[in-house]
C-alpha cells in the first residue's frame, strides 16, 4: 500500500490491548480507523480517547459489534464506508480465551471460544470482501503462538487458534488474485488485560501492544511485489524457568 494517508482501517476488539495498540499506530500513519467492541460506551470512550492522542490527518470512531453475528460484522462494514468512503484494512483481531482441561470446559466456553476466535474472522473477512476486492485491501488476523504450539488445558484455544492460522493461511492462496493481501500475526506473551491479566512493570519483558502496531505498519508499507504470510513474535528474553 503506497499512500498509508488515503486509507481507512476497520479493527476488531479494538478498545484495548493489542486493537488499540494497532489503532494507535495506524492514526500515526494518517489512516482512519474504527474500532468495534461489543459495548457501545466501551467503543466510543476508546475512539474518543485515541483521537485525543491522534493527528489531524486522520480520526478513529467506535462501532458496536459483535464478530459472532455475521449481520453485526456487515453493518460495521457499512458504518466504516458511510464514514470514511471504503475499507482497505481490516484487522480481525477481537478474542478470547478459556483455559481448562476437556473435563472442566464447559459446551457454553467451547462455543464462545470457536465462535469469536474462529467463526468471528471469517466473518469479518466474508463481510468486508467486496470492500477489499474493490480496493485491493489487506487482511490480517491475529492468531497466536498457540496457533502452532498446544499446551495442557488450552484445548478450546488450541483448537479456535490452529484453525484461525489455517484459515487465514488458505483465505490467502484463495483470494490473492484479486490483488488483496493477507497476513497472520502470531504474538506469544503480550502484556495486555487478555484473560484477566494486568499489566504492569512485571511484564516489561512482554511483547508490548505497541510492537504490534509497529509490525502491521511495516506490513502495509511492505513492497507489494512480497508479502510476509505468517509470521511469529516472542518476547526476545522471557524469564528462565
Amino acid at each position: 500500500m503506497n499512500d498509508l494517508g488515503t486509507k481507512s482501517a476497520l479493527i476488531t476488539g479494538g478498545t484495548k490491548g493489542i486493537g488499540y495498540g494497532i489503532a494507535e499506530a495506524l492514526l500515526k500513519e494518517g489512516i482512519n480507523v474504527a474500532i468495534t467492541g461489543r459495548n457501545k460506551k466501551s467503543a466510543e470512550q476508546a475512539a474518543k480517547k485515541l483521537n485525543a492522542n491522534a493527528n489531524d490527518r486522520a480520526q478513529a470512531i467506535g462501532v458496536e459489534a459483535d464478530v459472532r453475528s455475521f449481520e453485526s460484522q456487515e453493518q460495521a462494514i457499512k458504518t466504516v464506508v458511510d464514514a470514511f468512503g471504503a475499507v482497505d484494512i481490516l484487522i480481525a483481531n477481537a478474542g478470547l480465551g478459556h483455559f481448562a482441561s476437556v473435563e472442566d470446559l464447559t459446551i457454553e466456553q467451547w462455543q464462545e471460544t470457536i465462535d469469536t476466535n474462529l467463526t468471528g474472522p471469517f466473518y469479518t473477512l466474508k463481510a468486508g470482501l467486496d470492500q477489499l476486492k474493490k480496493n485491493k485491501g489487506y487482511y490480517i488476523s491475529i492468531s497466536s503462538l498457540a496457533g502452532t504450539n498446544f499446551f495442557k488445558g488450552g484445548s478450546a484455544y488450541n483448537a479456535s487458534k490452529f484453525g484461525l492460522t489455517g484459515f487465514s493461511q488458505a483465505a490467502m492462496l484463495d483470494l490473492r488474485d484479486y490483488g488483496i493481501k493477507i497476513s497472520t500475526i502470531m504474538p506469544g506473551s503480550v502484556s495486555t488485560h487478555f484473560n484477566g491479566n494486568e499489566p504492569d512493570e512485571k511484564g516489561a519483558w512482554k511483547i508490548q501492544k505497541e510492537d504490534i502496531g509497529k509490525l502491521v505498519v511495516d506490513l502495509l508499507k511492505m513492497n507489494p511485489r512480497t508479502l510476509p504470510s505468517k509470521i511469529e513474535v516472542r518476547p526476545t528474553t522471557p524469564p528462565s524457568k
